[in-house]
């Protein structure tokens, strides 16, 4: 299982926490805003979050530390949004 996490501002100035997973060829996202306790799993994945997580995949994939297929399974689902 892959995971992957990263930190963004709210309009209100909050810091909201992501997690990002890949297993068995699925990808699941659950968030929370750190001032809570429980993480909500997103489902679908909102359009914002696949493309931030591209970015983050991307930036990985350039610095040789996840494959290429990933960027692609990404990319496909934001494809698949629009």
């Amino acid at each position: 299982m892959k995971k992957h996490e990263w930190r963004e501002k709210t309009e209100d100035g909050e810091v909201r926490l992501v997690t990002a997973t890949r297993h068995a060829g699925k990808w699941a996202l659950q968030a929370r805003l750190k001032s809570e306790d429980e993480w909500t799993e997103k489902k679908p994945i909102p359009l914002e979050d696949l493309e931030s997580l591209l970015e983050i995949i991307t930036n990985k994939y350039r610095r040789n530390r996840v494959p290429h297929s990933h960027v692609q399974e990404i990319q496909k689902l934001i494809d698949n949004r629009t």
